[in-house]
């Protein structure tokens, strides 16, 4: 392994510096040309010269589901398709004979966020069909995959979903939530290879975005997805995971305390290389545009109903001072208010037990009620934010906003009130609900507006700032990305920062996003290293 001197163009976090030194993957030095050569003298170095552009750590996702993102890039992927007529073109023209699978719908794509298995049926040939939305927290079947389901008018919504229904009572085509598990046991297994070949795509798609590590926010089994811990124990054992990867442990909402020992257990057996089973995901709530996020009032013109709490708070505050005991941080899932309240007070709880050591976080943040925004830095509870989400796109715009009221409304991704209250901030992209390009994210925390090359872009309002009181400044957003993310997945002694004895996982990026007319979302990895060795090359 080569030296390496790193000079001419910013360094990120490191100040006035303008060289970086890296020997046998570690950085030695970080300073002036002059002082940071001398630590590289009586042996032979490789010059990279950034010619104006800028040096970064290696960005971090603190929530993401890779596998899964992967699977749908090389499945019946909807991603790219942003109208039903692309979708169903999609569908008619994917191979073979058996299941569709694969996912990735838009929900603004369809009246009130809901398609039918109508139009699917025109277009499957007598295909069985299952697409989960982008936030998979939905899926679109046709009436093949409800037959075969046994789901009909008279199938009673099981415990933590729902059955869409038409005014009629039946089924139409859409299962929201533990719904879908009505399908997923009916759909073709995946595979180990399948699995192995779905991480090994992730791996080489995120380190050409400039990402190093990350938290995979689900691992176990999940909606019909087959459980990926012995995906990646395999990967690492074999040295093909290069990056650093943080596991969250399934929670099964249905389950008890007696969970803990297999955390436990994975933990051990997770712990001497690449990847590490460190935290544990609660998903505490579902999410808005289908009324299952958890309010503290009810949702406008939807009765007396207020959403839905996974578990209870009082089990919920007692579970999470069990992991903090066993000393699991936990990564909640909270998009309403009081979801958020919830996942805090369960927080507060534990750390009044004396379990101060946990390094929880808290990812969406969809809605959080002023009052609960200073506790994030009182309780050391990171804000773990979608940054891309922030926008007037059309689904929030329909879907969320109408519902939530204007009072509501304004409470929506408090980014910038969280940070300055204190709060410390990681960033994630929730890939596949949304892009793993940490460029068009960072551009919406600054901004608070649609990149326009997006096809959200396209909505009127599109332009118009969200909030823009609630942005970060570029400073802040790359760092919750860089140092941010490495701290709630558990690797800030070795990665998040460009400093002495730190791991050289570092990003030479094609501009410097600090410069005036720099255009955030156009921001791409030039070259990625992870301990000092290139992982891509642009």
């Amino acid at each position: 392994m080569s030296a390496l001197l790193f000079i001419g163009g910013r360094v990120f976090g490191a100040g006035p510096a303008s060289a970086v030194a890296v020997r046998d993957g570690r950085i030695v030095a970080v300073g002036d040309r002059a002082s940071v050569l001398s630590e590289l003298s009586g042996g032979a170095f490789d010059v990279v010269d950034l010619d104006g552009r800028a040096l970064v750590p290696g960005l971090q996702d603190a929530h993401i589901h890779p596998v899964s993102g992967a699977l749908e890039r090389l499945r019946c992927d909807l991603t790219p398709w942003h109208t039903k007529a692309e979708y169903l073109a999609a569908v008619a023209a994917y191979p073979g004979s058996g299941w569709i699978t694969g996912g990735g719908w838009s929900m603004a794509a369809f009246p009130g966020g809901l398609p039918h298995r109508d139009d699917l049926d025109a277009v499957a040939a007598g295909r069985p069909v299952f697409l989960p939305n982008r936030d998979h927290h939905s899926a679109w079947v046709n009436s093949r995959a409800l037959a075969l389901a046994g789901i009909t008018r008279d199938t009673a919504d099981p415990a933590g979903g729902r059955i869409e229904r038409d005014a009629s009572g039946e089924p139409t085509g859409v299962l929201h939530e533990g719904a879908m598990d009505l399908v997923t046991g009916l759909l073709p297994a995946d595979t180990a290879e399948d699995y192995d070949r779905a991480l090994a795509e992730a791996q080489r798609y995120l380190f050409s975005l400039g990402i190093t590590g990350w938290q995979d926010a689900i691992v176990g089994s999940y909606a019909g997805t087959r459980d990926q811990f012995d995906t990646y124990l395999s990967a690492d054992a074999a040295g093909v995971l290069r990056a650093r990867v943080t596991g969250a442990l399934w929670w099964d909402r249905a389950g008890d305390e007696s969970q803990i020992a297999l955390f436990e257990s994975r933990r051990a057996a997770a712990g001497h290389g690449r990847f590490r089973a460190t935290a544990v995901k609660i998903m505490q709530d579902g999410v808005a545009e289908n009324f299952t996020a958890a309010m503290i009032d009810p949702y406008v013109g939807q009765g007396a109903h207020c959403g839905h709490s996974n578990v209870d708070p009082a089990r919920l505050a007692f579970f999470v001072r069990q992991l903090a005991a066993a000393g699991f941080g936990v990564h909640f899932h909270a998009i309403g208010d009081r979801a958020v309240r919830e996942c805090l007070d369960a927080v507060a709880a534990a750390r009044a037990a004396g379990f101060s050591g946990p390094r929880h976080h808290l990812a969406h943040l969809q809605v959080v009620h002023p009052s609960d925004v200073p506790r994030f830095a009182a309780l050391d509870v990171t804000a773990n934010i979608q940054a891309l989400w922030a926008t007037h796109h059309e689904q929030n715009d329909t879907l969320c906003v109408p519902f939530f009221g204007p009072e509501r409304a304004a409470w929506q991704y408090p980014f910038g009130s969280i940070a300055r209250a204190g709060g410390r901030l990681a960033a994630g992209s929730d890939w596949p609900v949304t892009t793993p390009n940490p460029w068009w994210a960072i551009h919406v925390a600054v901004h608070r507006t649609e990149p326009p090359v997006s096809a959200e872009a396209d909505w009127p309002t599109s332009q118009v700032p969200m909030l823009p009181r609630e942005a970060l400044t570029l400073d802040q957003a790359l760092t919750a990305y860089t140092l941010g993310s490495a701290y709630v997945n558990g690797t800030d002694d070795l990665t998040g920062s460009i400093a002495p004895g730190k791991a050289a996982d570092l990003v030479v990026l094609d501009r410097d996003p600090f410069e005036p007319d720099a255009t955030l979302y156009e921001t791409a990895a030039d070259l990625v290293f992870i301990d000092g060795e290139v992982v891509h090359e642009r």
